[in-house]
């Protein structure tokens, strides 16, 4: 489905909403579910605010089964081509798909010490950094709590998902 308008997606079915906004969030389509029994949507905004108020408002297991649904970056779901054409796109974006052999073991080693910490992988919206940065950036984040990465990978979760849903949506075609 290409880029669509909100007065265009307030009309669709429950299961076509599903189809055409089910990429917003990793590998998550109950989100844009339950943003479905929201519409009307006014505009961009609100159906943007509609989706994170989903996640917002999920249980917390749901939450964390969210940031475990995004891959580790530069990890072996790239390597093997497994990655979301949403995903292999924003890593190739800040050069995660042409790492050297010592970038990868890098890459390698801080993802498996964050999964080790906090039992789920290392979420940034790649868009703002460079790979450098990213390390750096896995690195810091590793003095956090968990309770605190909890909350930052949800925060570049949404960063993630604004992004995406910006592809999906004609700013032009208005609301209702």
């Amino acid at each position: 489905m290409g880029r669509i308008t909100v007065r265009e997606a307030n009309r669709l079915e429950r299961e076509d909403f599903v189809r055409a906004f089910r990429s917003v969030y990793e590998r998550s389509p109950w989100v844009a579910e339950r943003a479905w029994r929201e519409r009307p949507f006014e505009g961009p905004e609100d159906l943007r605010r509609t989706l994170w108020r989903a996640v917002q408002e999920a249980p917390r297991e749901r939450q964390l089964d969210l940031v475990r649904s995004h891959p580790d970056l530069a990890g072996k779901a790239a390597v093997a081509g497994e990655l979301t054409p949403e995903s292999e796109r924003e890593q190739s974006s800040a050069g995660l798909d042409r790492l050297s052999p010592d970038e990868y073991e890098r890459f390698r080693n801080v993802n498996a010490a964050y999964r080790e910490k906090f039992g789920f992988p290392m979420v940034v919206y790649v868009k703002e950094h460079t790979k450098d940065s990213i390390l750096a950036q896995t690195e810091a984040r590793l003095a956090n709590t968990r309770e605190r990465e909890v909350k930052t990978a949800l925060e570049e979760i949404q960063k993630i998902a604004a992004s995406r849903l910006k592809d999906l949506i004609d700013y032009e075609g208005g609301g209702r």
